[in-house]
């Protein structure tokens, strides 16, 4: 479909075909954190760095997007789940509504593991089915961690490749997922996976070496990109660290260039 293949060149624009997107959908799930109050000067800060892609909700677009149109890829996120309700993500927008809104992807969140798997499945297949008449690719975020999947059985490698393939399976274009904590293990994800999959940031890591480090894994593993959130828009210098995880990904730099041309950049940013 042609529709399809023009919005994923937008998604994926660079010749090495890798994925660099950033998240600010997170309010209505975990709260207003830090850096989501202040979501105009996030967002500023965010793009200036150069990644492929923003996630956000729909009045953020219709309130804050405006001035990145044509400088960063939007994705709109149909689905959430919420600070009262963590394990059940509901439908919030619709694929119409992206369209209308100049979107070049949509995402949909789905939990996997849980009572109510089956809603959710059937969510995400409801909503492929339309993204697919549209013309539109669509990316789901999607993690074992309802009910019967607690602790670390969320990053196992059998339970990350069960929701991969999951997503595949109902015609996802573009998996985030659960990173399972090493290239090796996360390989043999990718390998059962026949779609594009790109790993979460979530709580794994702390510091910015170690994100740096997962990232030079995971492509190493041979995921397509990352797709980050809370470390990137609560990071003291977010510009600079965008800039850096995004020569990791598409220029392939080493954890120690990474290491070096972030200290550089934050250094340039302070004076």
């Amino acid at each position: 479909m042609i529709g399809k293949e023009i919005r994923l060149k937008r998604l994926m624009p660079t010749e090495d075909g890798k994925y660099f997107g950033l998240t600010v959908d997170h309010a209505i799930a975990r709260g207003v954190m830090p850096g989501l109050d202040c979501i105009r000067d996030t967002l500023a800060k965010m793009t200036a760095g150069g990644p492929n892609a923003i996630t956000m909700h729909k009045g953020i677009v219709d309130q804050c997007f405006t001035p990145y149109a044509g400088k960063v890829a939007l994705v709109l996120k149909l689905t959430t789940f919420g600070v009262y309700h963590p394990d059940d993500d509901v439908q919030v927008a619709d694929v119409e509504e992206a369209i209308c809104m100049g979107a070049d992807a949509v995402s949909v969140g789905c939990i996997v593991g849980g009572d109510n798997q089956e809603t959710q499945l059937a969510m995400l297949g409801r909503i492929s089915k339309e993204a697919h008449r549209y013309g539109i690719p669509l990316i789901s975020h999607i993690y074992p961690r309802g009910n019967h999947i607690t602790g670390s059985d969320q990053y196992s490698v059998e339970n990350v490749t069960y929701a991969a393939r999951a997503a595949a399976e109902l015609g996802v274009d573009l998996i985030k997922t659960n990173y399972t904590g090493d290239p090796d293990s996360f390989a043999k994800v990718v390998q059962a996976v026949p779609t594009r999959v790109a790993i979460a940031g979530g709580t794994g890591c702390k510091t910015a070496a170690e994100y740096i480090k997962m990232t030079r894994d995971v492509m190493d593993a041979g995921a397509i990109g990352v797709t980050y959130g809370r470390f990137v828009f609560q990071y003291p210098h977010i510009t600079p660290l965008v800039k850096t995880l995004s020569q990791v990904i598409h220029n392939g730099i080493s954890v120690q260039q990474a290491m070096e041309l972030l200290e550089q950049l934050e250094h340039e940013e302070k004076v």
